[in-house]
């Protein structure tokens, strides 16, 4: 059966009509060419298929694409402005934290919805942004070293709804 969706994806409103059994995954990197999201395993064990929707980490290839019709959704291509990066991406670079590169869209994606919510994150805190996302070539003192920097180069959040 044959589903027209719309949703927001890096800003761009885009609409295009899909199987109902076709993963949020497979939307986005066949129909919208968006190839950085990746899959490593298929069932939401790695990570590498992690995207924000909603501003919030999902694994794509675990929803399909119907599930997101109306929502905002971000991939690792949408980070960056232009050819400049974010600094979580920046903070990756220079922190040794990308090897293979297979699984970092995964990881940046997660750690930009944590620097998002929370400005200085403990440790802790970064392991459980992070829980469930496996990487097998850097080790994972690079990974932390890089969400802390780029959590003391990033602004603080913006509180949403301030205490009165």
């Amino acid at each position: 059966m044959m589903h027209e969706i719309k949703l927001t994806v890096n800003n761009q409103v885009v609409t295009r009509t899909v199987s109902s059994n076709l993963t949020l995954l497979e939307f986005i990197r066949n129909h919208l060419e968006l190839t950085g999201t990746k899959e490593g395993c298929g069932n939401g064990e790695c990570g590498a298929c992690t995207v924000l929707l909603q501003g919030v980490p999902v694994r794509s290839c675990l929803m399909l694409a119907v599930e997101a019709d109306g929502a905002k959704l971000e991939t690792i291509e949408g980070l960056a402005d232009g050819f400049e990066l974010s600094q979580i991406q920046l903070a990756f670079v220079e922190h040794g934290a990308i090897q293979c590169g297979f699984c970092t869209p995964g990881f940046i994606m997660a750690v930009t919805a944590l620097l998002r919510n929370t400005s200085n994150p403990t440790k802790k805190e970064i392991r459980e942004a992070l829980g469930g996302h496996l990487c097998r070539c850097t080790g994972y003192e690079a990974i932390f070293n890089a969400v802390k920097a780029a959590a003391e180069a990033l602004p603080d959040p913006v509180e949403v709804c301030p205490s009165l």
